[in-house]
């Protein structure tokens, strides 16, 4: 092999490694914030540990910052010996909670879900309420979106807490605060459709109460939507 054909063999190495490795960036960006958060519920339901929503109706009118919230999956958390933890809404203005999931989330109101900048924007800071769909006790369609990203290199940046949707059956709960009143809702139905089935986030004639989740599925990808429906719960 001559000096030109060793070079010309290290420089295609190179690249050859390159891609591979960046291949393999690709694939974790997009499945690490999925697999943290299969691994800490797993982790929770093999020590038992569960959740409950504060039995509150009203709360006061108090954000409290996240990071100084015992957030589920924290190592302290996982570490402790308790075993039931009580979900408190991070701002009761709006907020939603998942006690299955251990989920507390704040909740971004009237996000365009057209807008792309708008609702990237939006998921960096919690769930998206799709500008135009109702609030809890009203009539209609409540509207609530996290998208698993638009791009895999973006996966990792975006809001992970509808990555668990699919772990909800009927009959679980959902919370949601909303001007520091609760509302509490009950799952009837979860179903996969096509990116293009926009129906309950167009549909405004409804005189029925229905909360609506939605998520991109796979996690990382476009090519499906998961939706959860809930119905006010009858307590």
């Amino acid at each position: 092999m001559t000096s030109r054909d060793k070079i010309q063999f290290l420089i295609f190495r190179s690249i050859g490694n390159f891609l591979l490795l960046l291949s393999l960036y690709g694939v974790y960006a997009t499945f690490s914030p999925v697999m943290s958060q299969e691994i800490r519920v797993r982790i929770e339901r093999m020590r038992g540990i569960r959740y409950l929503v504060t039995e509150e109706t009203e709360l006061a009118q108090v954000y409290i910052p996240k990071e100084e919230m015992r957030t589920p999956g924290a190592l302290s958390t996982l570490l402790s010996d308790e075993k039931v933890y009580t979900l408190v809404p991070i701002d009761p203005l709006l907020s939603i909670l998942i006690p299955k999931i251990g989920a507390s989330e704040r909740i971004i109101p009237n996000v365009d879900p057209e807008n792309r900048e708008e609702y990237q924007k939006a998921l960096l800071q919690g769930v998206a309420h799709a500008k135009g769909t109702v609030f809890p006790g009203m009539p209609g369609n409540t509207y609530l979106f996290a998208h698993s990203a638009d791009n895999w290199w973006n996966a990792g940046r975006y809001n992970a807490v509808f990555y668990l949707l699919k772990d909800l059956e009927k009959g679980d709960d959902i919370v949601i605060f909303f001007e520091n009143r609760r509302y509490n809702y009950e799952v009837s139905e979860k179903y996969l459709a096509n990116p293009d089935a926009v129906s309950l986030l167009t549909d405004s004639r409804s005189t029925e109460q229905k909360l609506i989740l939605q998520t991109c599925w796979p996690p990382g990808t476009t090519w499906k939507r998961l939706f959860i429906v809930a119905k006010p719960k009858k307590i």
